[in-house]
């Protein structure tokens, strides 16, 4: 039998350009551990590029493996991969790791300061525990997603705004 497949989707707003929140998202660093609790890097940045290539270049040739802290204490590392760049637009990614599968965030102008942000995940769990538990848990999997990328959107939201 295959894994549970979770579809989750989030929607964050900010009173920012669109391409202040795109600089901070797709930053080819990968700054999201200074700014999103809960979210650490497990381990260094993987770069396949030069030095003189394009920002989007820099953002599909480099791999962040990034642990998440959920709310019911477990963590998930999660291999992430950028698979298409359209900048300040959208970027889709590749997951691998303790989830596979894929995602994608679009990021939209509201007005000329305002910006929405569209994130969409379409995994299925590795992890045999998750595997195991998913057809009963799979709500309280949900509503830790959701916990978590609420942290993620208030913290993005305070590191805009400092």
């Amino acid at each position: 039998m295959p894994a549970h497949l979770f579809s989750l989707s989030s929607i964050w707003n900010f009173a920012h350009p669109r391409q202040k929140v795109w600089d901070v998202m797709a930053d080819p660093t990968m700054s999201w551990p200074l700014w999103w609790p809960g979210c650490s890097l497990a381990a260094p940045l993987e770069h396949h590029s030069d030095v003189h290539s394009s920002a989007d270049e820099q953002i599909l040739t480099t791999t962040a493996a990034l642990k998440f802290r959920a709310s019911y204490g477990y963590t998930l590392m999660v291999l992430y991969h950028p698979t298409r760049v359209n900048s300040p637009r959208e970027v889709t990614f590749d997951a691998r790791g303790d989830l596979v599968g894929q995602g994608r965030a679009v990021l939209s102008s509201i007005d000329e300061q305002c910006t929405r942000v569209e994130i969409e995940w379409n995994v299925r769990p590795t992890s045999r525990w998750m595997q195991l538990l998913s057809p009963l848990a799979a709500p309280a999997f949900k509503h830790a997603h959701a916990v978590l990328m609420a942290k993620g959107e208030t913290g993005l939201r305070n590191y805009l705004g400092r």
